[in-house]
């Protein structure tokens, strides 16, 4: 099932909340490594419901070249819970099921800069969306859809840590899996987002790339393990009243084990730990994922 997916890193991934670079474009409204095996595999019409869960921590900041910054005392942690509710309608389009979702995340962010600390808990930017999922064969299966992330999360002009971006972002979505309960697993979730400005202090991040990945084989018994994480590119630079920011484009790689299990009774859950690597302009940490996915 697709992760039509944003929420905040969702706020997210505490590089999305950094304001402890001291630019906005320490981070990205998507919460990159989220999605994991059945990326792109719709299930039957019905409403459904997912829940993901994040434990991040990173503890130090990259610059353009991948330098750590050696930011003093710097620690950011974000625990993240989210509510995805799913509705396959039944209705057709160009040969494929519609799909409409939302995802409200429920953040708690700590930061700590230089001996400073401040956490913030509440709702962070909420998704909306809607696709049409297609099944090409028994294994293969594929969605396409239109994220809209909207301004939802507390934000406050010069905090340190904000779980809101202040601004909307859209992506369009591509998601592809290939499913096989004893043999192998590949699933990849694209997205292109194209951020607008944030009014308080005329900053627009630049649009950006990436992926979700997993890669697995199926041990039967309901049980799939491999690989799984995320890659993801700056597009565009970031741009502050109309003026360009040189050397701000993003750039990170993460990686490790993921599983999952399959009940055979329309439910599963999966997990992933992973580690972000050749980092720049953005914190560098790892994070634990856990998503289950259930029929109403």
């Amino acid at each position: 099932m697709t992760a039509i997916f944003r929420w905040a890193t969702v706020a997210l991934a505490a590089s999305a909340c950094l304001n402890a670079s001291a630019t906005e474009g320490g981070g990205s409204i998507y919460p990159h490594g989220v999605e994991n095996f059945m990326a792109g595999a719709l299930p039957p019409p019905g409403v459904y419901g997912i829940v993901y869960g994040e434990s991040y921590s990173a503890d130090r900041v990259n610059d353009a070249q991948g330098n750590n910054l050696h930011v003093p005392d710097f620690k950011v942690t974000a625990n993240v819970i989210a509510l995805r509710p799913v509705w396959v309608t039944g209705a057709k389009l160009g040969g494929g099921d519609v799909v409409l979702h939302s995802i409200v995340p429920l953040v708690d962010l700590d930061v700590k800069v230089a001996g400073v600390s401040q956490n913030k808990t509440g709702v962070g930017d909420i998704t909306v969306g809607a696709g049409v999922g297609f099944h090409h064969s028994a294994n293969l299966h594929s969605i396409v859809a239109l994220d809209v992330i909207l301004p939802t999360g507390g934000y406050t002009q010069g905090d340190q840590a904000n779980i809101g971006r202040n601004y909307r972002s859209f992506e369009p979505v591509l998601a592809v899996s290939w499913v096989d309960p004893g043999g192998f697993n590949a699933d990849a979730k694209f997205g292109y987002l194209i951020n607008s400005r944030n009014k308080d202090t005329d900053y627009r991040s630049g649009r950006e790339f990436h992926f979700d990945y997993s890669l697995g084989w199926g041990l039967g018994s309901g049980w799939t393990a491999g690989v799984g994480g995320y890659y993801y590119r700056q597009m565009t630079d970031d741009n502050v009243a109309g003026a360009d920011v040189a050397n701000s484009r993003g750039k990170a790689l993460a990686f490790g084990p993921s599983v999952k299990y399959d009940s055979g009774q329309g439910w599963f859950v999966t997990a992933k730990w992973q580690k972000e690597t050749g980092v720049e302009n953005r914190a560098q940490g790892r994070a634990l994922w856990l998503k289950a996915v259930f029929p109403f």
